[in-house]
Parts: C-alpha cells; structure tokens; sequence
C-alpha cells in the first residue's frame, strides 16, 4: 500500500480541533482508496513562539520539505498580538510560503447546493450555482517589494514597491491557463493597467503567452470592474489569475458569496506537485475549546491535496460528495439553519467518514 508523507501543522485556537477532524477523513477515504499517510508533526504560529520563541522555527521548514505535502490549521490569536511584527504568529505565514517556494494560491470560490440560501447574493443571479477558481501570485508583488520610511519635503512618508518580473508573471499565468484547461477553459486575468505600469507588462506577459494555450478563452479586466462583476454578474467567471494584492483581495470578495467563511478551502503550490493547504479563515479563539468550530473548509482542503499533490483525483471527489451530503442534513452553529440539526465540530466530521 502506498503511504504518503503528510507535514501536519496544527496550530492555534480552533487549528488542532479541525485538523483533527480532517486526519480522521484522510484516514477513511486512504482506507477506501487503498492508500496510507505518514502525519509529521510540527509548529508553527503561536504555538512555535511559546515553544521556541520564533514563529516559524527551521525544523518546521525541513520537516516540510521531507514531506510529500503539508496540512495547516490555522495560526494566530490575542495572545500574541502585541509581539513585534516579524516576531507575530502571521510572520510564520509569510516566512513559510518563502521557504517552500509557495507561488501560486488557488481558493476555490464555490456554493454547495444545500447552503444556496446562504449567500448574500439574490438566487436569481447565482442561478442552479456558482463555482469559481481565483489563482493568486503569492511571492511577488507589492508585499514582497522594497519598502520604507523617508521624509518628503518636511512630512514623513511610507512606500512600498509592485514590481514583477516576466518569468513571475509567465508563471503564475501558466497555472491559470492550466487550470483553466481542466474546468470551463475561461481564463480572467485582472490587472490595472490602464494606470501601473507593472499591470501593464502583466497584460503583455499574460497576452504573449496565451498563444500556447489556445484552447483557452482569455478576456482582461480591470481590478476595480472585477470587483464590481462578481457580485453583479459572478456566474461569467471560471478561473481568474492576478496579483498578490489584487488576489488578496478579490478571492476574499469571491469566496464570501459563498455565504460563510467556515466552508473555504485554498491551497498554496510550489513547482511540481508540492503544496500547502488550509482554510482561509482564522484561528477564531473565542470558540477555541468548545467544539462548535465548523471542520468542513480544511476537510474540503485536504481533498485539495489529494487532487493537486497526490494525484488522487477519485479520493479528492469523494470528499467533496460526502460533504455536500453532510450539508443537507447537519450543520455547525455558523451554517445553521431550521430544517437542519445543529451539530458540533467531531459530530461533522463523523458525519463525513461515514459518508465515506
């Protein structure tokens, strides 16, 4: 039986509580699909600090790396908040995307039929569904960039710097167009150049290379357009690919039509088939300990990882329908609605393997 190594980082608040849950799925859906896992353990975040006083310690980067992929809960807290900086749980999330070469961000913007109603967006512009791929440049970009204080003509001043190369850009365009090819074969590539000039040798990047994908619809838009489409019109988009700070903010905008943050999975890939994947949403400390923390967005991320990193794509499918059928009947606090029956954090997760 085939065993793969998996890099588990825990983290803080609700992180050990959901990734529990979701090491109890992997678990079932090896056991159906006949493979293993190997879980390598390690910290970082909050949990790192208290142990080794930094938040992303070098054991944790070299157990990473010796691993096939890694699974992250989520870091962060109160606790920490008033620490310096580079010295935060966040600073961790930064650090670690560095040292694994972690370019490309794929978040998954989609609507299960059972939380239809959950969406802040009309039915009638949703339509039977919605399921949209926003494919993010993570190394680059403006918070990568040089930055600083100075003085200018007596006042004091900040800046920071976009800049990208053309290989930073072929490459993040290149995952766009792939995963393009495996869905709706519509590629959006979203930019400002009608004002940055870094915005306009991405268009030209973006424009030059479509050529070797021609199986592929590309159109362009601008970040403030995109912005206002995926509410007015989000069912034209298939997979958009953009800049660190514009994906930032535009996958957060796509994934809360979705209607809650608690099913949001994303995953962070490097060259090959190496990744890391996680929930978006945070360390949430005021339910940490009460098991009410909704599993599902790191369940849906491993099934992510059994797609993109071990090439398990049946496994990965069975996840997302065992899931959807959760859905239909049971539901955490955050997600609850009458006609279903409210369930805890271990209940969900029970739910699912059973499903599997």
């Amino acid at each position: 039986m085939k065993t793969y190594k998996l890099a588990v980082i825990k983290g803080d608040g609700i992180g050990p509580e959901i990734v529990d849950e979701t090491l109890k799925v992997l678990d079932k859906t090896g056991e159906r699909f006949g493979f293993g896992f190997e879980y390598l353990p390690c910290k970082m975040g909050g949990e790192a600090i208290d142990a080794t006083g930094v938040p992303l310690p070098q054991e944790t980067i070299d157990v990473c790396k010796s691993a096939d992929s890694v699974l992250l809960g989520a870091v962060g807290g109160e606790k920490w908040d008033t620490l310096p900086g580079h010295l935060r749980p966040e600073a961790g999330l930064l650090g670690i995307r560095g040292a694994l070469g972690l370019y490309a961000n794929l978040r998954p913007a989609r609507i299960f039929a059972p939380l239809k109603n959950a969406s802040p967006i009309k039915s009638e512009i949703i339509g039977e569904g919605l399921d949209i791929l926003v494919v993010r440049e993570l190394t680059g970009g403006i918070y990568f960039g040089e930055r600083g204080r100075r003085e200018v003509n007596g006042a004091a001043a900040a800046y920071d710097t976009e800049q990208y190369t053309v290989p930073e850009i072929e490459r993040i365009a290149r995952v766009g167009f792939e995963m393009a090819q495996k869905r709706g074969k519509k590629l959006t590539s979203v930019d400002k150049a009608n004002v940055l000039e870094s915005s306009r040798l991405w268009r030209e990047t973006v424009i030059a290379l479509a050529a070797e994908y021609p199986d592929v619809q590309l159109n362009h838009m601008y970040v403030d357009n995109c912005a206002m489409q995926l509410v007015r019109n989000p069912r034209q988009f298939d997979v958009i690919v953009t800049s660190n700070i514009f994906g930032d903010i535009l996958s957060d905008e796509a994934s809360m039509i979705s209607g809650s943050i608690g099913m949001l999975a994303s995953a962070s890939l490097a060259r090959g088939s190496f990744g890391l994947y996680e929930p978006i949403h945070g360390s949430a400390p005021d339910i940490a300990g009460k098991g009410v923390a909704n599993p599902l967005a790191t369940i849906l991320s491993a099934a992510m990882l059994l797609q993109y990193s071990l090439g398990e794509p049946k496994a990965a499918a069975a996840i997302e329908r065992a899931v959807n059928e959760v859905l239909a009947t049971l539901r955490t606090p955050d997600i609850f609605e009458p006609g279903c029956q409210k369930a805890g954090t271990i209940e969900v997760g029970d739910a699912v393997c059973a499903r599997l």
